[in-house]
């Protein structure tokens, strides 16, 4: 695959800050530390609760990298000439091995083999982290190839034993219906999206044409004994796919077009010191950072006009700033170009299905959300030409080349480490107090981050 810094780098911040976002203390915090429909202290899910917060941007940020990868992860395959038979087999094999890694990692949590784990059983966990080690691990050399090819057979089947011979908490053993809902998700979209980008790789219009049929079909689905809700409806496999997940495609398909352009216009661009091409990226890359803020900031607070308002005289002025360096800088001003176009056609559409929410999501968070990804690609772009952001997008990219690491490291490592060292009495402990328990979160991220850049910068990537 193609690498970039920049959509590695809002990969890693994605994963990352979904691992804060799920370790901080709970119910004690600000509202806008937590997703806006479930406020504190209780986390009552509240659907009528409008408004967005930056935890709800982190299932959206990522879905649009995965989106942006998918033409730099198939452009070699393309320039050799693959017919769709191969790309349909790619897309399937990453679609069924993330299914097993929803089932997998979920089943493996020690909460989730008992109500009450005891040593073993965070074992276990251990075991099955370093069991996803050696399935989703592939030595970049030919030297080892047959022998992990034969130890990777192994760790699948010693998992399958796992989750045959484990009787789980509820005493039912292995469940179907037990999985991680946000890798299922993204499985679903690795697939679908793959397959769309494929077939519209050279007409992208086509691509976004889509998205208005998919838009009528789950309004229409909302209708009982519509031919539209017997499709919402249907699946052969409800546990695996659901039509309903395919609303997330409003941000894969905008994603796909970041990664289409990156491949026209390079990856990176490189200016020398003190030009004003660089300074004016720098500053583009504050007020594009500036709208995310500001868009997160007042839409939770429920001031959609002056967010309105605000959005659009912070574009104009990255608009004037760019219009002056356009010949040198073409792939910002496109991310630039679709991002107001997604984010003020969100906008536009705020106050449809009592404004925007994550859950249930709204067509305005899908186009909104969309447009953000846009605007921190391209603060990304600009952060790296100040020593400083250079170090921090570096340093994010590494964790997001591995994201599957850096998902489960948490949940599977971690977690089980403090139960059996004793440590997990003053993880908890400082979860009763605001400042340590946002700081217990911190910290927590932060090792799990360590964890995840020690394995990258070994080559321990873990591939579907």
């Amino acid at each position: 695959m193609q690498r970039n810094n920049s959509l590695d780098a809002l990969r890693g911040l994605a994963i990352l800050a979904m691992v804060l976002s799920s370790s901080i203390a709970f119910g004690i915090l600000p509202a806008w530390m937590y997703h806006a429909q479930t406020p504190p202290p209780g986390h009552t899910f509240n659907p009528s609760l409008p408004g967005i917060t930056w935890v709800d941007l982190v299932f959206p940020f990522f879905l649009f990298s995965m989106g942006a990868a998918i033409p730099l992860a198939l452009h070699k395959k393309v320039k050799a000439g693959a017919g769709f038979l191969l790309v349909l087999y790619t897309a399937a094999r990453r679609y069924l091995l993330l299914v097993f890694f929803a089932l997998f990692t979920l089943h493996a949590r020690s909460n989730i083999m008992t109500g009450t784990p005891a040593p073993v059983y965070y074992l276990l966990s251990i075991v099955a982290f370093v069991m996803l080690f050696f399935q989703f691990y592939k030595p970049a050399g030919p030297q080892y190839q047959k022998l992990f090819l034969v130890i990777r057979i192994l760790a699948f089947a010693a998992a399958a034993l796992m989750l045959y011979g484990l009787p789980f908490k509820d005493g039912r053993g292995f469940s179907f219906d037990r999985s991680d809902i946000i890798i299922i998700v993204l499985g679903n979209m690795a697939f679908f999206g793959t397959l769309i980008w494929w077939f519209t790789k050279d007409k992208p219009w086509i691509r976004m044409a889509i998205l208005p049929f998919l838009m009528a079909i789950l309004v229409g689905g909302k209708e009982q004994g519509t031919w539209n809700e017997m499709v919402l409806q249907w699946s052969p496999l409800p546990w695996m796919y659901k039509f309903y997940y395919l609303k997330y495609l409003f941000i894969i398909l905008p994603g796909t077009l970041a990664g289409d352009w990156m491949l026209t216009y390079g990856t990176e661009h490189h200016f020398s010191k003190g030009s004003p091409v660089k300074w004016n990226t720098g500053l583009t890359s504050l007020l594009s950072f500036a709208v995310i803020v500001t868009n997160v900031i007042l839409l939770f607070g429920r001031y959609t006009v002056l967010n309105l308002i605000l959005t659009a005289i912070l574009c104009l002025v990255i608009y004037l700033s760019l219009k002056k360096q356009a010949a040198q800088q073409p792939l910002i001003m496109a991310f630039f170009k679709a991002g107001v176009y997604l984010l003020v056609l969100g906008l536009f559409l705020e106050a449809y299905e009592g404004g925007i929410k994550k859950d249930p999501s709204t067509f305005s968070y899908y186009l909104v959300t969309s447009g953000l990804a846009f605007f921190m690609l391209i603060a990304f772009y600009g952060f790296q030409y100040s020593a400083v952001g250079e170090r921090v997008v570096n340093y994010l990219s590494l964790n997001g080349r591995n994201p599957m690491v850096a998902y489960v490291a948490g949940n599977l490592l971690l977690l089980p480490l403090l139960h059996l060292t004793g440590a997990i009495s003053l993880y908890g402990g400082m979860q009763h107090a605001v400042a340590t328990g946002f700081l217990s979160g911190i910290l927590f991220t932060g090792i799990v981050s360590l964890i995840t850049v020690w394995f990258t910068k070994r080559g321990w990537l873990w591939k579907t």
